[in-house]
């Protein structure tokens, strides 16, 4: 699916819902994908959406629904885009599923916002482990909570018998009903880490435990589609091609994985061409003007990283020739004269900024940020367990999305772009190429190539 087909108006009717929980934790990641891989199987044409910022659930939908998975939120992505990309899914697709963020109404803007925004029924995962009549009591909670919301089913997970599943549908108040009692199951457990879900091809079995849980889903009742919904908007505007005939290489394996489709479809429909490389095996970076390293793990495979020393003096070599670099998050990271890891442990990196990253076992960066450029404000996110101890200056600092208070610092250095901020390209097209070309995005700041 491209990112920009044309401004046409896209209008559609499919099954639709946002499938949300009370709070993190309830399990409502492995239902949604169970959902969608139970739906392909019946073959039905299945797309997923994920509300708000996250790499590491949409790597496991887009196995699940043999589908591209995009993000979609009011405030990061916009919401033209949130319209638009579920409009266009809808035209194609007989099931459209929105994997929500968190709790129901946590946030600013929360999961809810999108459903009451298109029009989507509200079905939320209640882990049922320990309750039983106060189960209908949460439920009730969920439906009441705001007017503007449909709430009339629910999903019950980890349900510890028969009797027990009977118990939690009795409980259901007037006017609302128990989708399905889904029963613990292995199956349904997926492992995770400190950034969440451990990533996709990391889990050799995935596909067949996502069969599996699809098969458990059946037995509980859950492959009946949700209520159809309509939905029309307009495609956005093609973005101008400032990046034609730029060659750009992204590093892409284990330790750097955190990449938006968005981000990617943006590059090449501005005219890039682009190059993934591992800066993990490969010992050669492609023939690139610029290169951006994207936020990941490289924690987790630091002495491999540190040994690759071919590619880190490719890397360094084309810092030194003033090439532009984005580096993000995990990236950033990289780009420091050394990590120490969880355990202690202290690898060399690239020594672009002097320093360390140091895993910190605990979180030191969250939420929901923009930065202001000299071509609007340039939206994304930010969530790291690390820290920096560096005497490099910053150029600027993020803000919150509330509260407007000042965030991640960033650093530009010879055209080094690097912050632990995330950036969501499609919300400032001009700004992210002037980084990629090596040109200034900051006032005040010189041009950095």
């Amino acid at each position: 699916m491209s990112n920009h087909d044309s401004q046409r108006t896209y209008k559609g009717t499919a099954a639709a819902a946002l499938i949300s929980a009370p709070g993190s934790g309830q399990g409502k990641s492995m239902i949604t994908a169970a959902l969608a891989r139970l739906h392909r199987n019946a073959g039905r044409r299945v797309r997923v959406f994920k509300f708000g910022p996250d790499y590491l659930d949409p790597m496991v939908l887009e196995l699940a629904s043999g589908a591209p998975v995009y993000q979609i939120h009011p405030w990061m992505t916009g919401e033209a885009e949130c319209r638009w990309r579920l409009a266009q899914a809808a035209e194609d697709a007989d099931l459209v599923l929105v994997e929500g963020s968190m709790g129901l109404f946590d946030g600013d803007p929360a999961s809810a916002d999108i459903a009451v925004m298109a029009g989507l029924p509200a079905i939320p995962v209640i882990d049922a482990w320990g309750m039983a009549q106060t189960f209908g009591a949460v439920a009730l909670g969920l439906a009441t909570y705001r007017d503007d919301l449909r709430v009339t089913e629910v999903i019950a997970n980890r349900v510890g018998s028969a009797r027990h599943g009977a118990l939690l549908a009795e409980s259901m108040p007037a006017g609302m009903h128990l989708l399905g009692a889904v029963p613990r199951s292995p199956a349904l457990d997926i492992p995770d880490r400190h950034l969440g879900l451990v990533q996709a091809e990391e889990i050799t079995d995935l596909d067949e435990k996502l069969d599996a849980a699809a098969a458990v889903l059946a037995e509980a009742g859950l492959d009946a589609l949700p209520r159809q919904v309509s939905l029309e908007a307009a495609a956005p505007a093609p973005p101008s091609r400032l990046l034609a005939g730029m060659r750009i290489a992204v590093a892409r394996d284990r330790a750097f994985a955190f990449i938006y489709r968005a981000n990617m479809d943006l590059l090449q429909a501005m005219g890039a061409e682009l190059q993934e490389f591992s800066p993990l095996r490969d010992s050669v970076l492609p023939e690139a003007d610029a290169v951006w390293l994207p936020g990941g793990y490289p924690e987790l495979h630091a002495e491999v990283f540190a040994g690759n020393t071919a590619m880190a003096a490719a890397l360094r070599a084309h810092h030194r020739a003033g090439k532009p670099m984005l580096a993000e998050c995990g990236g950033l990271m990289a780009c420091m004269e050394s990590l120490v890891d969880g355990d202690g442990g202290e690898h060399a990196m690239l020594g672009l900024l002097p320093g360390q990253a140091i895993m910190a076992g605990r979180l030191m960066g969250l939420g929901i940020q923009s930065l202001e450029t000299r071509y609007g404000q340039l939206r994304g996110h930010t969530f790291h367990h690390s820290r920096l101890e560096t005497s490099e200056p910053v150029v600027a600092r993020t803000r919150r999305s509330r509260g407007d208070s000042e965030a991640e610092p960033v650093y530009c250095r010879y055209g080094l772009f690097a912050s632990y901020y995330h950036l969501y390209f499609p919300s400032c097209p001009e700004a992210v190429a002037a980084i990629f070309k090596g040109e200034a995005v900051i006032e005040g700041e010189q041009a950095h190539a």
